[in-house]
């Protein structure tokens, strides 16, 4: 399984669109912790999530544990199934979302030429870009 990892970087919760269910986080290229690209990260078909509305230490997105989904199924009245689709957002399994399988896209700020998000526009853009998604 591929986790999402990035630490040391400033992520804030930018959008949920509830007749969608989508949950957008972003992270922006900051002097603050010397960045320079920009990261967004979608999670779509949300059902359930628990979140903080800024991560300052940036963001580890991963499958839940056996451990952790017990815990969250005992306390959110989660079923079984829902153990592929619970996603932990910190390494302290502080925040989780159930929903689809998160995907990120990356690039460079500079070379985003005032495109606010990459998730609008055509993909992939023009200039390089990286993505992926968990799991």
């Amino acid at each position: 399984m591929t986790d999402f990892i990035r630490t040391g970087r400033l992520f804030r919760v930018v959008g949920f669109n509830p007749s969608h269910r989508q949950l957008f986080l972003q992270s922006e290229a900051t002097l603050i912790d010397r960045t320079s690209t920009h990261i967004e990260v979608y999670i779509g078909h949300v059902e359930l999530m628990l979140l903080q509305p800024y991560y300052r230490n940036g963001l580890h997105i991963r499958r839940a544990s056996p451990e952790e989904f017990a815990v969250l199924a005992e306390r959110h009245g989660l079923e079984p199934d829902d153990a592929i689709y619970t996603w932990m957002l910190d390494p302290d399994g502080d925040s989780f979302v159930v929903g689809s399988i998160p995907n990120w896209r990356e690039a460079e700020y500079a070379l985003m030429d005032g495109r606010e998000s990459l998730y609008d526009g055509p993909w992939p853009p023009d200039f390089p870009a990286d993505s992926g998604s968990v799991g």
